[in-house]
């Protein structure tokens, strides 16, 4: 009797444990999603020039939005008290000023709401204990993160509310790049608990290599959106509009004309762009190196899936930034490519696991 009792009940704790990682799993992938949404709408937040539409950082009384005509009025002479409005926007009515404003507005709105989807379900599964200490750990860490990301936001917009017309390239360009980090934790812990295990024919050896490439890969990838950050923080896009030669040359010749030599690589239109080009060029060789090296491995057919996606959203990816440019940085095709850098990004995590 008691054999088979317990033989009955293991499948069910079996069973019940599936159900948690499928449940943290799919909470994660929505917050993945608000997130890219996230990524997406500051990108046009920044490409509307609405950043610095709201000069204040209210966590809980900006929640709420301009309702009376007074209200707006008030924010709009908020607006009229920094540098951007005087050298950038100079006689703003205020049906102009609210189309920069709900754009600032949506973006942190929405991050609040990134904040409420992960914070809620979290205490849910830590008080009934669904998540052992090493994953709580993990989704401990990834609220800090996030609660850091918000700071880092405001940290941004203080930086074109004094002195400056824009915000900092160096700021814009961390936050992008925490809002990377973030999607990445979520997204990798999310697919590890889908599948934990990888069955592959190949030699364990020859996958552990290819997996090796494959951060190697992600890394680069990363790297590229850091240095996306950096064009954007400085509007290099809208300069050399041409492709494969940056107006007739393959390396232009004002990439050195700052001192000290180290600022071209932040500070100069022409190097920021020369960099963000030179790092796609690479990506455009070693991927299609690295589908190769995959084909020639025995790999289970979600492996071959993520190299597959992998190869296609670069191609996309490069495809739509070579069509930003060509069009002199248009919304749609800029908020687009911005949009191919988190799902390019996400199939080179899905790569990582699947070869982990």
């Amino acid at each position: 009797m008691q054999t088979s009792s317990y033989h009955s009940i293991t499948p069910v704790i079996s069973d019940k444990n599936t159900n948690n990682q499928t449940s943290i799993a799919v909470w994660l992938l929505i917050c993945c999603a608000l997130v890219f949404a996230m990524v997406v709408v500051g990108g046009v937040t920044r490409l509307t020039g609405s950043g610095l539409s709201i000069v204040e950082w209210k966590p809980i009384v900006g929640t709420i939005p301009p309702i009376s005509q007074e209200d707006w009025e008030v924010l709009l002479e908020k607006y009229r008290q920094i540098p951007q409005y005087e050298q950038v926007n100079k006689g703003m009515t205020l049906d102009e000023f609210k189309g920069i404003f709900w754009w600032e507005y949506f973006h942190r709105l929405l991050g609040r709401l990134i904040g409420l989807v992960y914070f809620i379900p979290f205490v849910y599964f830590m008080v009934r204990k669904r998540v052992d200490r090493v994953l709580g750990t993990k989704l401990l860490g990834i609220f800090v993160l996030g609660g850091l990301q918000g700071l880092m936001g405001w940290y941004m917009v203080m930086s074109g509310l004094a002195d400056n017309i824009y915000v900092s390239q160096y700021r814009l360009t961390a936050h992008l790049g925490l809002a990377f980090i973030i999607y990445a934790a979520m997204f990798w812990v999310a697919i590890g608990l889908l599948s934990p295990v990888n069955t592959h024919s190949a030699d364990p050896a020859s996958v552990r290599k290819l997996g090796r490439f494959a951060k190697i890969l992600t890394g680069l990838i990363f790297f590229m959106i850091l240095s996306g950050g950096l064009v954007a923080g400085i509007h290099a896009g809208k300069a050399y509009n041409t492709f494969p030669l940056m107006d007739g040359f393959f390396i232009p010749p004002a990439i050195f004309v700052l001192e000290p030599w180290y600022r071209n690589f932040f500070d100069n239109i022409t190097t920021v762009q020369f960099d963000h080009r030179m790092i796609a060029w690479l990506l455009m060789f070693i991927v299609p190196l690295f589908w190769f090296k995959a084909r020639q491995l025995s790999l289970s057919w979600s492996g071959r899936l993520a190299c597959h996606l992998l190869l296609v959203m670069l191609c996309i990816q490069v495809t739509l930034g070579i069509t930003t440019l060509l069009l002199s940085v248009p919304l749609t095709y800029a908020a687009a490519h911005q949009a191919g850098a988190v799902l390019l990004f996400s199939a080179a995590l899905w790569v990582c696991r699947k070869l982990s």
